[in-house]
């Protein structure tokens, strides 16, 4: 228990530390581990080898094969951590080795059994989540240079290639680029607490050109990720057995249940930036685009998920900074929300480029090298939802915050 006598003005509200969020590194796992302990190397020789046993149809027979391990032998959250990572790629080519129109819709106990265990130790669902795929997925080349695309690998792969690296390390950028904003928002809440409006001011001019600089990151996908190649070949190994009608009935996971379980396929919604710094400006968004909002926080680690909902029941920052009167605060606060929608402007952008034009030139192409695009999830994301609609929505609410000094 945390003494209760603490002055909130000597002791911040707020800390990273608290949730096992890195001050170098953010929602990023820091420095993944690449190897587990050797009684787990039938699991690390299948998940080293994935494009190419999903590529040769092998991946599901090598499963097949692969005996039944105990967990006991992990030790440490970051193995626990590889776990879950190596234990996602394995299942999803498993499912999606034939493409939609064969999924697997029974997921072997020597697999489901350790991966259930794994997932229930870390509080995550057993599918691929952002937390696999990108914040424990990635390793530096030169461990003493820089966090860029070119000194960056990642650990796992499927089929995809250059454009499947580009695609995981471009968005590992995005969140490397969230860490000041995140050190803004700490900031921020202490300072109302504190108050202290000149530190308020400060945190969000950081929070505001961090929000840019995830932007900027981001454009980084039109130079290392091709649409087509996105579209046809990568996105079905991201995608889940829920509201997915190539998998209407969700996967068994064999000895864990007899009824079949429904989990939501990566998505971007699973990244805890953008939630964390909604709750922080106090945007509102539309039920719906809530309702699956809040679904996507069931995919995050529970500290992540537990820090935005710290942010949460923090103090209004909109009400402190309307009471406040103070003009450079609401100038500053407003920024922020600008520079909020603009991101999701420029998201919804990318996902018309990699999703709503990449599905007609696949619609149109009558002979190609690649493989015929999944159709069950054409309008929609890999996390299940009319994803246009939904970035629209949520671009549009964002605006719908901008305060409007009274008077």
């Amino acid at each position: 228990m945390e003494p209760q006598s603490q002055n909130l003005k000597t002791a911040p509200f707020l800390t990273l530390g608290r949730f096992h969020i890195s001050e170098d590194y953010g929602f990023l796992l820091p420095n993944p581990l690449r190897e587990l302990p050797g009684h787990y190397s039938p699991w690390m020789e299948i998940a080293n080898r994935l494009p190419q046993l999903i590529e040769s149809h092998q991946l599901r027979a090598q499963v097949n094969e692969m005996p039944l391990l105990n967990c006991q032998f992990l030790t440490g959250y970051r193995e626990w951590r590889l776990a879950h990572l190596v234990l996602s790629f394995i299942t999803m080519g498993y499912v999606w080795q034939d493409g939609e129109t064969q999924p697997k819709e029974i997921l072997p106990r020597n697999l489901a059994l350790p991966f259930v265990e794994v997932s229930k130790n870390l509080g995550l669902p057993p599918i691929l989540v952002h937390s696999d795929l990108v914040l424990a997925n990635w390793a530096t080349r030169n461990p003493g240079g820089p966090l860029e695309i070119r000194n960056l690998d990642t650990i796992f792969s499927f089929p995809g290639g250059e454009s499947l690296r580009g695609f995981i390390l471009v968005t590992v950028l995005v969140e490397k680029a969230a860490v000041p904003g995140i050190k803004a928002l700490v900031q921020a809440v202490n300072a109302i607490l504190q108050p202290s409006p000149d530190s308020l001011l400060q945190a969000l001019q950081r929070l505001r050109v961090s929000i840019q600089d995830i932007t900027g990151a981001l454009g980084q996908m039109h130079d290392y990720v091709n649409p087509d190649v996105f579209y046809s070949v990568i996105r079905i190994f991201l995608s889940g057995w829920k509201d997915n009608p190539a998998l209407p009935m969700g996967l068994v996971y064999e000895g864990v249940s007899e009824e079949p379980l429904s989990y939501s396929g990566g998505s971007a919604a699973q990244s805890t930036i953008l939630h964390a710094f909604d709750e922080f400006l106090g945007v509102r968004h539309s039920k719906e685009s809530a309702d699956f909002l809040h679904r996507m926080r069931d995919y995050m680690p529970p500290s992540h998920r537990a820090f935005v909902e710290e942010i949460c029941g923090a103090p209004s920052l909109r009400t402190h900074v309307l009471s406040s009167g103070n003009g450079q605060l609401l100038t500053a606060y407003n920024q922020c929300v600008e520079s909020l929608a603009a991101l999701r402007t420029y998201h919804l952008a990318l996902v018309t480029k990699y999703l709503t034009t990449a599905a007609s030139k696949a619609k149109a192409r009558r002979t190609s090298h690649l493989p015929r695009p999944p159709q069950a999830l054409e309008e929609r994301g890999t996390g299940g939802s009319a994803v246009v609609s939904f970035l629209k929505s949520v671009r549009d609410k964002t605006l719908e915050a901008l305060l409007h000094p009274s008077g």
